[in-house]
């Protein structure tokens, strides 16, 4: 089993952190309480520790990246998460995105791609005991055995089209939060389904993701 030490200085500098993502506008007393409660140290790598509470994004394995602490809250802040729900995330990475949502009362059913990603998330959910569903496969054909689901984020860029089996998957009245568009930066999308086929969809700044890629599963 890893080390899941906190230790006060960690727990120092995830307040600071906190403090740091107030003044970037950050306002949800939730997200900011998830964000201080759950220790970023223990989805990295040990060398990367003295980095963990610094605001920005770090190497994880198969070339991906954990997302910035800002990414995270910002994204987490669109969903508006409430107890209870049931939320789709694609791209379980290192598992911190999923532990913010289970924090945070969510029902968390997870889907990644690179199997070996999939697998250390999978340990370290049952190490901390986090009753989050993972899944290796497909994100981008969602998991359509759990849905509807009241809340979908997306946590990979999608080049120019948002995959339309999500869309499918988001129950009436939920919302989804997905960065789409060509090249490095993507808009950050907020996409409420108010009926069946009709959606109101908002734009919150740009932001940089590793790609959302379709059919491409890593063993």
């Amino acid at each position: 089993m890893n080390d899941y030490s906190d230790s006060f200085l960690h727990q120092g500098r995830r307040h600071q952190l906190v403090e740091t993502l107030k003044t970037m506008g950050i306002a949800d007393e939730m997200v900011l309480n998830a964000v201080e409660s759950v220790p970023r140290h223990w989805f990295i790598d040990v060398s990367f520790s003295e980095h963990a509470y610094v605001n920005k994004p770090l190497p994880i394995e198969a070339g991906q990246t954990i997302s910035q602490p800002y990414t995270v809250a910002f994204q987490t802040q669109l969903l508006a998460v409430k107890k209870g729900e049931k939320v789709l995330e694609i791209g379980t990475g290192s598992g911190y995105q999923a532990a913010i949502l289970h924090f945070l009362g969510a029902k968390v059913y997870s889907i990644e791609r690179i199997k070996a990603l999939y697998l250390k998330a999978q340990q370290i959910f049952v190490d901390l005991h986090l009753s989050v569903n993972v899944f290796f496969g497909d994100g981008t054909k969602g998991k359509p055995a759990f849905a509807p689901y009241d809340k979908i984020l997306i946590t990979a860029g999608a080049e120019d089209e948002i995959p339309q089996a999500l869309l499918d998957q988001l129950k009436i009245g939920g919302k989804m939060v997905i960065p789409i568009g060509n090249g490095d930066l993507k808009k950050m999308l907020c996409i409420e389904k108010t009926a069946d086929a009709t959606y109101r969809q908002t734009e919150h700044g740009t932001f940089s993701f590793v790609p959302l890629l379709k059919g491409k599963q890593i063993l």
